[in-house]
Parts: C-alpha cells; structure tokens; sequence
C-alpha cells in the first residue's frame, strides 16, 4: 500500500500540469486606498484609436480597386508599380478612401509610401483566400530612403558596428534594424527622428507651458491664441539642467541607478513628450484628453509645438510574406521589415500576418493608434515582431508571435502610456523594455511559454537598450495578470525564478501565476503583488480602467 508522503509527492507531481493560481479578490492596489495612495498606478486606458472611446470603422465610402491599375495576383509579375499608380491616384479625393487589394499573392519589390489622411490599404483577409503581399527581396536592395540619410549618416560617424569576437563579426549596422519598411507611413519632407544636429529646425512653438500635474487633464498656457479647440499638438518637455535635472528624479524617481548620459547631453532636444488633443480653452487653462505623464515645472521649459501628422489611416486583411534566410547578426537586418508606421494619429493596423519578417510592425512618432490581431510567424530569427518606439497611447492587442525574435514585445526609446493587451509569446518569450525615458508602459493580460534554465530561472524580465540610455526604464512601468506556461513540466514543485530586471525602478508587477509556482524578482523597488494568484475578477487593468473612465 502507498504511504501518504508518496502519495502526496505523486499528486504533487501531477499538479505540474495543473494551473497553480490560487482565487483571490481584487489586488490592493486598485482596491485599498492606503496601498494606492503610496503606490502610483498610472490610468492606461487613454491608449488606443481615440483614446479607446471607438471601435475601428469599416470604411466603404470610395473604394478604389487596384486590379483597376494592373495589379495582377499571381501571375509572378512584380506589382510595384501598377500599385504606386492606384495609389496616387487617390491624392486628389476627398474623404475617406479604400485601396482594395485582390485575392491571392501580389509582388511588390519598393518601398509603398502612405502619404495622406483618411486612406485604407486594404486586402480580402489574413488567410488562404485572402491576399498575400510577397516581397523578394530586403530593403536594402531598394534605392535608399531619403527619410533615412540622417539615421546613415549617424551610423557612420559614430562607428555603429555589431561586433562579437566569439563569432567572428565585426559589421555595421544597417539602417534598418530599427527602422523602414516596405508599407511606411510619412508625412513627405518630415523628419522623424533626431540623430544629428545639423539636422535640427527651430520648432513652431505654439506657447509655453507654465505647470501641470502628473495625472490631469488640465494645465496653464503663457498665451493661447496660436491654439484652438481640436488641435493635435505635441508637448515637450527638456532637461536644461545637465545631469542632476530635476526631471532625471521625476522620471527615475529616488534611486541609485546609474543614468547614461543620453538624459542630459542634447538640452535642445526634449526628454518626455506627448501627443495630446485641446479639448477647451478658458482663458490660460488648457484641457487635454489624456492625463499628463509627468508634472510640468519651471525648469523643464515646456512647451507646445506643432505636429504634422496624418489621420485616419488604417492597414488590414493582408498576409506578408518574406523568403527564409540565414541570420547573419543582431543589427545587421538587410530590411525584410513589414510596417513602418510613422506621424500616424487615431489609425490603426489589424488582421495582418507577417512571416520571416526582421521586423514585422516598427514605430515611430505615432499616437492614439491600435495594432490588433496580429500574427507574425516562420522560420528566421527576427529582431522585432510588433515594436513600441517613440510613440504615446498606442494599443497592441491580440499579438500572436510564433517566431524566434530578440525582442518579441518591446518598449522602446520615449515611449509612453502604451499597452499589450492579451498577447501570447510561444517561443523564447522576453518582455523587453528598450531604456531611453521609456516609461509607464503596460504588459496587461500576457501569456508566455518558456523553458526554465538549469537554476529554475528565467529572464522574463531583461530589458534591452545601449548603456547611453539607461535604466530600462522610468517608474511606474506595469505587468498585470501574466500567465506563465512551463513547456514539458518539472519533477518538482519547487518554484521557478522569473527575473532579468536589475535596473528597472518603481515597477508594478500584480498577478505573475501560471501552471506552476514561481518567485518573481524585480528591482530596484518594485511593487509586487498576486504572484500565484488568479486575476478572474479583473484579467485586464486597460479595460478595467477604460470601463471606470467611461462609466461602464
């Protein structure tokens, strides 16, 4: 007969297949108003097309039918330029307008530059009866981008080589392991990202702003008569204060952290930015639709500036498709890069699969702006699936990543109040935050396969990025209701370390559970709460949020 001790390891044992998430109430955090008084959550739920508040149109309003310009599916002819003519001709329409893409594959070997407001690129779906954009060939086979001189410039004066002895690499970076692609939004003749000085303009400023809380919809202006009602502006804020600014410890709060020097070398350019809409103007008060991410002070010489940007644009129903290939280095990407979304604002991407892409989805200076349903999969190693850079209240929902990526989900450089609603990472999962002022980003309703290593550790956790632009991260960057699936089981209950974070302050982790024990270890003083525990009552804070803002 079986003694009770083998009994009670045997179930242990098979337990291991079971969820280990225990059934608890509400997390203190949104539910005990001491704990949240001491522990600042941001609110989240301003990220997405329109603040949230809308659903994706379908657009039918003009429908411009491509195969009406000689786009020809698969017929083994190259599409590009039969495309480029169906595209510019809609320049001159007004109102909203859909480019129908056929069903089956279309060719396109150049970049396709979406340059107006109020534009669909659309095909018939996702699927086998969808339609299938195959690109043979990387981007760097194309002419260089003209938007991209000043990132090759960069590239060259400051040496930015990939080099790894053991492998016996010593390459320069391409200009696109983080940027282009071959579907690119722009507003023509607009810089999108700073890299050298030469290339700065004065900016249209608009008015200064005198102060304003973390956390409101409201702050005072020196003068209003440059702005109106409706306008889309940027806020910037500026360490002018070298490296002890006081914006450092508003960002960073009081910490130990080694900041690199990035933070205070280039006063001129600002360190926190947001996108924001006026909603009223009474007299110098301004009121904005979405809470302001840091206090404004004298100090940080805020200001309201002009942004160009484009409007209502979407991409959808398509499948992108890019040959295998060998992986040569990380940073040395030949540009098989799906998307490249850049000066977008209430727009969105949806239903799109990307295989054996180096990119799938890149952004940059975008807002107000939801990535859903988004499956990116095959055979090569990627360095970005569905990437977050420089960008403010953006949504990526339902990402699916099958591929290998370096960086499968990932914040990076300046970005800002945007969300990962209920994504799943299948292999070699890392939710990664990219250092460079990135700060009070949401990983919400996450789902990770992985294989501990053999300490029963795993780097969950490691946060990416040059030492120039460190720590990971800013205060305040959030993980809600993470599930964790260990592939194959253990032979024993003992529990697995989730870590990889050293330099990541002030962060929120609620909920880490899965089909096994584990112990997160986050730090520096990071507020931890629910590990092992089920988040039945509230599996996502975004909509939980949204649903308390809009009163549902």
């Amino acid at each position: 007969m079986m003694s009770l001790k083998k009994i009670l390891f045997c179930i242990a044992l098979l337990s291991t297949n079971f969820n280990f998430s225990l059934a608890q109430g509400l997390p203190k955090i949104i539910s005990d108003k001491k704990v949240m008084n001491e522990n600042y959550l941001p609110d989240f739920s301003y990220a997405g097309y329109h603040n949230g508040t809308k659903e994706i149109p379908f657009i039918t309003d003009k429908i411009v039918l491509a195969t009406d310009f000689g786009v020809v599916a698969n017929d083994g002819l190259d599409d590009t330029k039969n495309l480029l003519k169906a595209i510019a001709s809609t320049a001159e329409i007004k109102g909203n307008v859909v480019m129908q893409l056929p069903v089956g594959r279309i060719i396109l070997s150049e970049i396709i530059y979406l340059e107006r407001s109020n534009f669909i690129l659309r095909g018939a779906g996702s699927g086998k009866m969808g339609t299938e954009i195959y690109f043979p060939r990387p981007l760097m086979y194309t002419k260089d981008p003209e938007d991209l001189k000043e990132l090759r410039e960069y590239l060259l004066e400051f040496d930015k080589r990939q080099r790894e002895k053991e492998n016996n690499i010593d390459l320069p970076f391409s200009q696109y392991a983080w940027s282009g692609g071959f579907i690119w939004t722009r507003v023509p003749g607009v810089r999108v990202k700073s890299y050298l000085k030469k290339y700065e303009k004065p900016y249209n400023v608009l008015t200064t702003v005198k102060n304003g809380k973390r956390g409101s919809l409201e702050f005072e202006v020196a003068n209003t008569g440059k702005l109106k009602a409706g306008n889309i502006v940027l806020l910037q804020l500026f360490n002018k204060e070298g490296e002890q600014g006081q914006i450092i410890t508003d960002l960073y709060k009081e910490t130990d952290l080694k900041i690199g020097s990035h933070h205070w070398m280039f006063p001129d350019l600002p360190l926190v930015t947001q996108q924001i809409t006026i909603a009223t103007i009474k007299n110098n008060t301004i009121t904005i639709n979405s809470p302001l991410t840091v206090d404004i002070k004298e100090s940080y010489q805020a200001q309201l500036v002009e942004w160009k940007h484009l409007e209502e644009v979407g991409i959808e129903h398509l499948k992108l498709t890019f040959p295998k290939g060998p992986r040569i280095a990380h940073h040395v990407e030949p540009g098989n890069n799906g998307i490249y979304l850049t000066r977008v604002f209430n727009s969105w991407v949806q239903d799109v699969v990307i295989e054996n892409a180096d990119s799938g989805i890149l952004t940059e200076e975008i807002s107000n702006t939801t990535i859903k349903n988004i499956t990116t999969e095959g055979t090569n190693m990627a360095h970005y699936t569905v990437a977050m850079a420089g960008v403010h209240n953006v949504l990526a929902e339902n990402i699916k990543v099958f591929n290998k990526a370096v960086h499968p989900l990932s914040f990076n450089t300046f970005s800002t109040k945007n969300v990962y609603l209920d994504c799943e990472v299948f292999t070699d999962p890392v939710l990664d935050q990219h250092s460079g002022a990135n700060h009070q980003n949401l990983f919400d309703q996450i789902t990770v396969h992985l294989t501990p290593g053999e300490d029963r550790s795993y780097p969950l956790f490691a946060g990416g990025g040059a030492g120039y632009w460190k720590p990971s991260h800013g205060a305040y960057s959030t993980f809600w209701n993470i599930e964790v699936s260990i592939l194959g089981g253990l032979n024993n209950t003992a529990p697995v370390l989730l870590n990889g974070m050293k330099d990541g302050p002030f962060a929120r982790v609620i909920g880490v559970h899965g089909n096994h024990p584990f112990k997160v270890a986050y730090g520096p003083d990071a507020y931890i709460e629910m590990t092992n525990a089920g988040m039945e009552k509230v599996p996502s804070l975004y909509q939980y949020q949204l649903e308390q803002r809009l009163g549902n």
